[in-house]
């Protein structure tokens, strides 16, 4: 009787075994992608990797695109700052 709990524990246990180092597996391929593509990105912009830098080069990506939602809704000059503020902002980060 003991060895059929002793069989099914272990059983059990190599279940939980094979999940954990399955997930464990999958998280190290996803943060080996994001890395390999944030050194990539960054090193094309020849920008540092912290995320000060990504989250300006974020910041600045949004308004460029906000300055032309802006022209493509016919409002040029709010248009014109949004990109000017945009531009900006990247020429900064990536000079």
């Amino acid at each position: 009787m003991q060895e059929f709990f002793y069989w099914i524990g272990e059983l059990l246990g190599s279940g939980i075994r094979a999940a954990v180092d399955g997930l464990r597996w999958l998280f190290e391929q996803i943060d080996g992608v994001l890395n390999s593509f944030v050194d990539g990105l960054t090193e094309a912009l020849g920008i540092s990797s912290s995320v000060f830098s990504l989250a300006f080069l974020l910041i600045g990506l949004l308004l460029v695109y906000a300055g032309a939602r802006a022209l493509v809704r016919k409002a040029v000059i709010p248009g014109i700052i949004w990109l000017l503020l945009g531009v900006l902002l990247l020429s900064w980060l990536i000079s």
